[in-house]
């Protein structure tokens, strides 16, 4: 398979994944991309291909224009960046173009039912409702649900992993596993209040 992890920067949702990975970005430019570790630099592209196995290239892309060719990826990934992006119906206009037939979007963001909006680059916070729709305006099928459980365990499970602090680390990873068995009960996916994201997978027609 040939995914297109739009956004990824370091791209580490998508390690381990059996798959040729394509990573795109914006070029870190700006004062506020600094400050808030957006976009990728020449030093960020190489040190993401000599880490990782399944990366084919990273480069310079704007999705809400793509220079990408059409009907080029089995799947686009996309994790906590349409919040990001102004020109969210073109960005995901230009997701549609470059799948293949009948390929799949997945994406997370904010989820706007419960999360308020306080970070200086976010555009806006969905609803699922509102995901829903800007989704189903180009792909064929649009599945959106309520995701990742809050409380302590998420907290928790925030926090860095390092070898200097194993403690922290140790909080970190059970924080996590008690997270991800509480935010796997299938009423989870209709919980739009103490959930703080969303889940969608859209599918581009199979019709060329």
């Amino acid at each position: 398979m040939d995914i297109l992890d739009g956004g990824g920067r370091k791209s580490h949702y998508t390690i381990g994944v059996p798959a040729n990975i394509h990573v795109s970005d914006l070029p870190r430019d700006t004062e506020r991309q600094k400050s808030l570790n957006l976009g990728v630099t020449e030093a960020i592209i190489q040190q993401t291909l000599s880490r990782r196995s399944n990366v084919r290239r990273v480069i310079f892309d704007d999705m809400t224009k793509s220079t990408l060719p059409a009907n080029s990826f089995d799947c686009v990934v996309a994790v906590e960046v349409l919040e990001h992006v102004e020109k969210d119906r073109d960005f995901v206009r230009e997701v549609s173009r470059v799948l293949k037939p009948g390929g799949h979007f997945l994406m997370t963001a904010p989820n706007g039912d419960y999360v308020k909006n306080t970070n200086p680059d976010h555009k806006r916070h969905y609803k699922r409702a509102e995901l829903a729709g800007l989704l189903g305006g180009e792909f064929e099928s649009a599945n959106v649900v309520d995701a990742i459980c809050g409380g302590t365990s998420r907290r928790l499970g925030l926090k860095g992993w390092r070898l200097s602090a194993p403690w922290q680390t140790l909080l970190s990873m059970i924080g996590n596993g008690i997270n991800g068995i509480m935010s796997n009960k299938p009423q989870v996916a209709e919980m739009a209040k103490g959930t703080h994201h969303l889940l969608a997978l859209s599918q581009k027609s199979g019709r060329t």
